[in-house]
């Protein structure tokens, strides 16, 4: 699944699930839940809204009273996406559409979340937070896909600070050292995330503790 506007649908796809919502209140939950994970604008979000529409993924359900005054965006081309996609061209600011999830979707929903091509970190945040609609197998490949990208990064960055460790400045070395730090951190986290995983699917034969064989793995 690619970033940015894949990230996006998929979010929105994943609110609705929950329940039907117009577009203030999605921005709304967007920014209280994943608000660290994506930074969501009126200028995004209601194109968004606009091409799931166009697909038959969403569609208005009902209309209800709406905030007094349509947000202001901060750019002309965002408040004419938000005038477009409202209820009625938002007439009077009487109502506003709210959308609901269809069929097709739920089957886009499913189809984006479990979607195995490679993902920046984003895509894998966005997919994680969503992760209790994937199954089982799935949620625990992604996890081990990701683990294996994060030790590679952890390899990658010893075997360059081990070959150019005299050619760097001081503070570059300061930088890489943060770098690797955080994906050791990120390393041990998601290995975490791989034992209770397994645990939960009930494989007491399969064992992903963070333990010496994965700090040698590390420093191979």
């Amino acid at each position: 699944m690619a970033a940015g506007t894949n990230s996006l649908e998929l979010v929105v796809l994943g609110l609705l699930k929950e329940q039907d919502m117009h577009g203030y209140e999605l921005k709304k939950r967007m920014t209280e839940s994943l608000g660290l994970i994506m930074h969501v604008s009126w200028g995004s979000l209601y194109p968004a809204l606009a091409r799931l529409e166009a697909k038959g993924a969403v569609k208005a359900v009902e209309a209800k009273p709406a905030i007094p005054n349509i947000p202001m965006t901060g750019s002309l081309g965002g408040e004419r996406a938000v005038f477009r996609t409202s209820s009625d061209g938002l007439r009077g600011a009487r109502n506003k559409k709210v959308y609901g999830i269809t069929d097709i979707g739920s089957a886009l929903f499913y189809q984006m979340l479990n979607d195995e091509r490679e993902i920046d970190e984003k895509g894998f945040a966005v997919r994680l937070a969503f992760a209790s609609h994937m199954d089982p197998e799935k949620r625990l490949k992604m996890l081990k896909d990701r683990r294996d990208l994060i030790l590679e990064k952890v390899r990658s960055s010893r075997r360059s600070a081990d070959k150019r460790r005299f050619a760097f400045e001081p503070y570059v070395e300061l930088v890489l050292e943060h770098f690797r730090s955080t994906n050791t951190s990120d390393l041990a986290w998601i290995e975490e995330l791989i034992r209770k995983e397994a645990s939960s699917m009930q494989r007491p034969n399969t064992e992903f503790l963070v333990s010496q064989d994965i700090q040698d793995n590390i420093n191979s």
